[in-house]
């Protein structure tokens, strides 16, 4: 036959871990969070001037708080410069301290511990992932709903944030390629940010989108190329296999 069913953009391991892990999401923050605001890149949902001050930063943590609903008397921002080690640099801009073998989430006097290293100010993309990422922790650890001992709890983390409308900005910021010129050579640097891959990304936003009865979602234009292309083959499988069964209730077998 000239033509072929499409495929899932990842292995048959993440597909299913993506699957279960959104509809674990699903059961315990239910319909109307997987129904909210998808966060943009834009001037409607980040107003105002970003210059990288440190009021805007908290002012970035704030909003972000109110969208995530975790009341922001819960959290308390540290400012520090960067980790002198690059492989660690490199994953970890924004980072949750943990102590103990078992892995406790960090909190001082009942807030927890947001640390934002000040040169990621700069990339306002990876900021905003980044602060997601530790208010999903708050979600997640600081309110028990999964064990820090749990071997997944970053990767879910990650994937809480595409639930809570943005993962537009986890994607985006999840490879980062950039080539600059100084003294004359050449630089080329590549990092990685996050537990998720860019496949794994794609299908996970094709599948919330499928699950918001969104077979084009509007908000897919402000993705990167990369993951906006794995989302295209998500979505081309789902609708390939998994054809919606009626209003309101997409195919979430």
């Amino acid at each position: 036959m000239w033509w072929t069913t499409p495929r899932c953009p990842v292995r048959p391991v993440e597909q299913t871990w993506i699957e279960h892990s959104l509809d674990w999401l699903l059961t315990e923050f239910g319909e109307q969070r997987l129904r909210a605001t998808v966060l943009l890149p834009t001037e409607e949902h980040f107003p105002g001037a970003y210059e990288g001050t440190t009021g805007d930063v908290e002012t970035l943590v704030y909003r972000l708080c109110r969208h995530m609903g975790v009341d922001p008397a819960r959290i308390e921002v540290e400012h520090g410069e960067p980790d002198h080690d690059p492989g660690l640099a490199a994953h970890v801009p924004l980072h949750t301290s943990w102590q103990g073998a078992a892995g406790h989430f960090r909190t001082r006097a009942g807030r927890a511990v947001l640390a934002i290293r000040t040169d990621l100010t700069a990339r306002p993309m990876a900021l905003v992932a980044t602060v997601a990422h530790e208010l999903g922790h708050v979600l997640l650890l600081g309110d028990g709903r999964i064990s820090p001992a749990r071997e997944d709890h970053e990767a879910l983390t990650d994937l809480l944030t595409v639930f809570f409308g943005l993962g537009i900005f986890s994607a985006n910021a999840a490879f980062d390629h950039r080539r600059e010129v100084r003294g004359g050579y050449a630089y080329t640097s590549r990092t990685r940010l996050g537990y998720l891959t860019e496949p794994m990304y794609g299908y996970a936003l094709a599948r919330y989108a499928w699950l918001r009865d969104e077979p084009h979602p509007p908000w897919a234009t402000h993705l990167d190329a990369n993951p906006r292309a794995f989302l295209k083959r998500g979505l081309r499988y789902l609708s390939a296999v998994r054809p919606p069964t009626g209003p309101g209730t997409p195919g979430r077998g």
